[in-house]
């Protein structure tokens, strides 16, 4: 089978495709200009067998002309044209076995009755005609031959039995006719096996290169998931901590000179925060390059290959191994936040349990993006965290009130690239669950979360 080429777009495919299933019937019709041949040397062949033919009814055509009392020269170009009948032999098999059986009768055309009787078995003619056609042949050359046999026995005054004239005549007809039709046979049904087997083969190529291109595109939608997933994370860990730095740095900055025990437990803090901020980047550029390949690996177990593509599968997976941040980690949370100078309330709900580690790390997250909201947007307002744990859901809410100084904020300069909320939505969107936020009536902002989790896992 030809190479493959997946990497190429579809008109490259379809460049492809042109051509590949056309039988040979079809090629062969397309071949020399408009003729019937496919190749040189068949149209060669034909051209010979027909100039052989030719010279043969030539030379029979002296006797049909004796016995019929006709002009030789009539008789020599009788035959001549009658012989070149088989250079159509491949376009028009039909008329050269109807025209072998009209001249039987005249002891001519023997050559041209073989070749027709081959070509018609070999050519795509309904089976019916052919049987047909043969069945005339055979009567044909078997009433043939018997009359010349008995004038020959007539002419030579020997005395045979009654089965002699038709035996002979009967293995005479045999000899001629059964070689030709079945070769023609097996000949046509082996060139239809084939051109089934290449239309096959044709119609696999281009299903691999489908196949391949599709793989191609997966591949690319894959690395623009895997992609988008990183930087998710990577807003998640780095935007909280560096928010609650920032607003520590300006609250820093503000008391410096008049409260020095107070500016010194500002950059405690601030350190402390950017330290869990660089611990977590570790962790999560650990597990990246735990997925890599590496450049020339040593043969090892195939346990080992087992726990690797597990490990692999994890990470691809976004959120499936069981670090982070679970749901007991909120309260620290929330003191982080309170420690920067917001009013946070946590509010649980429910009987507590246990979920699977990506739901309660994606409920966390969806409370830390909120929390960093609020310092870049709303600086100073209330904030209460609700956290509700029901039969097989549970439920994150993060309301907060107005901003009580239009310049409460404005003084930290913390940038958004406004991707929190839809890194929220996705995150609560892959879990099955469902996502709303908006303004509230009292000129504050809410974000709300609901994730559901199993009755067995709930169990």
């Amino acid at each position: 089978m030809r190479k493959v080429d997946g990497g190429r777009g579809g008109g490259g495919v379809a460049r492809r495709v042109v051509g590949m299933t056309a039988t040979g019937a079809e090629r062969d019709a397309a071949g020399v200009g408009n003729r019937w041949w496919g190749r040189r040397r068949s149209a060669v062949l034909d051209v010979g067998l027909a100039v052989v033919s030719a010279l043969e009814c030539g030379i029979e055509g002296i006797g049909f002309a004796e016995k019929a009392a006709l002009p030789v020269p009539l008789g020599v170009v009788f035959g001549l044209l009658v012989g070149s009948v088989l250079v159509v032999r491949r376009r028009w098999p039909i008329a050269v076995v109807l025209v072998s059986i009209a001249v039987a009768p005249a002891e001519m055309g023997f050559l041209m009755g073989i070749v027709g009787l081959y070509t018609l078995a070999a050519s795509d003619v309904p089976r019916r005609v052919t049987a047909v056609l043969a069945g005339m042949s055979t009567t044909a050359v078997f009433i043939v031959t018997v009359v010349s046999l008995r004038q020959d026995i007539a002419r030579a005054e020997l005395e045979t039995s009654s089965w002699y004239v038709p035996g002979m005549a009967l293995l005479l007809t045999l000899g001629l006719n059964a070689p030709p039709l079945l070769l023609g046979l097996y000949i046509g049904a082996r060139r239809r096996l084939m051109e089934s087997l290449r239309e096959r083969a044709d119609s696999l190529e281009q299903e691999l290169s489908l196949l391949a291109d599709r793989a191609e595109q997966q591949a690319q939608w894959a690395r623009q998931e895997e992609r988008t997933r990183i930087a998710r994370e990577m807003h998640d860990v780095v935007a909280h901590r560096v928010s609650l730095m920032v607003v520590h740095a300006a609250a820093l900055q503000a008391v410096a000179l008049k409260d020095p025990q107070k500016a010194v437990k500002n950059a405690a803090l601030v350190g402390d925060m950017g330290r869990q901020a660089l611990t977590e980047l570790r962790e999560m550029l650990g597990v990246l390059r735990e997925g890599a390949v590496p450049p020339a690996p040593a043969p090892v177990p195939l346990a080992a290959v087992g726990r690797a593509a597990a490990a692999a599968a994890e990470a691809a997976a976004g959120e499936g191994g069981g670090d982070g941040p679970r749901l007991d980690a909120l309260e620290a949370l929330c003191e982080q936040s309170r420690l920067a100078g917001a009013v946070v309330e946590l509010v649980v709900l429910g009987e507590v349990r246990a979920y699977p580690p990506e739901v309660e790390r994606t409920a966390y997250r969806v409370v830390q993006e909120a929390l960093t909201n609020v310092h870049k947007h709303a600086a100073g307002a209330e904030v209460v965290v609700r956290l509700a744990h029901r039969g097989t859901e549970v439920a994150m809410q993060v309301e907060n009130g107005p901003c009580p100084s239009e310049a409460g904020g404005a003084g930290v300069g913390l940038p958004s690239g406004g991707n929190g909320l839809v890194g929220m939505r996705e995150r609560v969107s892959r879990l099955g669950g469902a996502f709303v936020s908006g303004p509230t009536d009292a000129g504050g902002f809410k974000v709300s979360a609901v994730l559901p989790v199993g009755e067995s896992e709930a169990a």
